[in-house]
């Protein structure tokens, strides 16, 4: 009997060929795609985000094209409370969330799994950039880049555990974006040359403190720009307006630049100071996942990226308990955020990774 294989399809490309190469391989098939909100509910207009009708089109005709099943699956309960909640939250207390990592985390790798698990189904498979290999002399499951690395997206991905790791597939992940266009256009799929969505996919206007408002009904009061020292630099418009490094934006006539580097939530301030004051050589981490190993029984030297666009960078981790981090980098690293994930490496593989606290 044929493995059975339940393919998260977005309706982009990268999904779509997913779906074709696990189809290949001989599995039987069935195509999903998760409804997650809906878009009058969030402010937003269908035909600009993911998830949109034309989307759920374009991934029903992919499947069609396939001969495979297709069936669109109700998560907007846990959306909500897993991704929306947090991403506002995070923001109300000066964090920089990434809700990229905990849609993965407790929607497509939690509720999805489960959902397989009900349908007596054997893997989940997604369009993502990364590769899954069994270590059979540790008895565990790696994560790894992808041969893609401009592409690779191993590092949103961190949160993934052992069991998670045996019941998914990345067919993409040892291939170029490219060639996945190339095949997506050889078997006439409707979204062969569909852009890549590069927002929130609640937030595609990129204008997250709007939406923050509109969907809370709040307003978030303005309060004092200051320096180091405390000296009052001007006004800000509301807390949740400025990340850690920002500079532009403030509405400010400053002598020289100037960038964001903490929220005091307490007394409603936005603290600036120079570029060269936003460095820093070490970090603590929690809510952490391992992947390589049970745990990290001695400082271990390792490489470590703090956002998803960064090169990583030479550190050393000390695992302070069962959920805690301190890496301390070679050299120091600009706008370290709290919120953010970091995620250690070594070579190619995903040692692991927590949110920075």
């Amino acid at each position: 009997m044929n493995k059975k294989a339940l393919i998260a399809m977005s309706g982009g490309v990268d999904s779509s060929v997913a779906a074709l190469l696990i189809k290949e391989q001989g599995y039987d098939c069935t195509g999903i795609t998760m409804k997650l909100y809906d878009n009058d509910d969030i402010g937003l207009k269908k035909e600009n985000t993911c998830c949109s009708v034309d989307d759920i089109a374009d991934a029903r005709a992919v499947c069609c094209n396939l001969g495979i099943p297709y069936y669109v699956f109700n998560f907007k309960d846990s959306f909500n409370e897993q991704v929306i909640d947090r991403f506002i939250k995070a923001y109300e207390e000066g964090a920089t969330p990434n809700p990229c990592i905990d849609c993965n985390r407790y929607i497509k790798f939690d509720r999805l799994l489960h959902r397989m698990k009900e349908l007596d189904m054997d893997y989940v498979v997604t369009g993502h950039y990364a590769q899954i290999e069994y270590n059979e002399k540790s008895d565990r499951y790696l994560l790894k880049k992808a041969v893609d690395n401009s592409k690779d997206q191993s590092y949103v991905l961190y949160s993934l555990t052992q069991q998670q790791l045996k019941h998914t597939l990345f067919p993409l992940g040892s291939m170029t974006k490219e060639e996945a266009r190339i095949v997506a256009e050889k078997h006439n799929f409707i979204n062969a040359r569909k852009h890549d969505s590069q927002d929130i996919c609640f937030v595609p206007d990129g204008k997250y403190a709007e939406f923050i408002e509109q969907y809370t009904g709040k307003k978030y009061p303005q309060g004092d720009f200051v320096d180091l020292k405390g000296n009052v630099l001007g006004q800000h418009k509301g807390i949740i307006r400025y990340t850690i490094g920002q500079r532009k934006g403030l509405g400010l006539a400053l002598p020289a630049p100037m960038y964001v580097c903490k929220k005091d939530l307490e007394n409603n301030k936005v603290v600036l100071c120079s570029n060269d004051e936003l460095f820093s050589t070490e970090l603590y981490a929690n809510n952490i996942n391992l992947i390589s190993c049970d745990s990290i029984d001695k400082p271990l030297k390792i490489k470590a990226k703090v956002r998803y666009n960064q090169q990583e960078q030479p550190a050393t981790v000390t695992q302070v308990d069962a959920d805690r981090l301190h890496i301390v980098f070679d050299k120091p690293q600009r706008a370290i955020s709290k919120g953010q994930a970091v995620v250690l490496y070594d070579g190619d593989i995903v040692v692991g990774g927590g949110t920075i606290e």
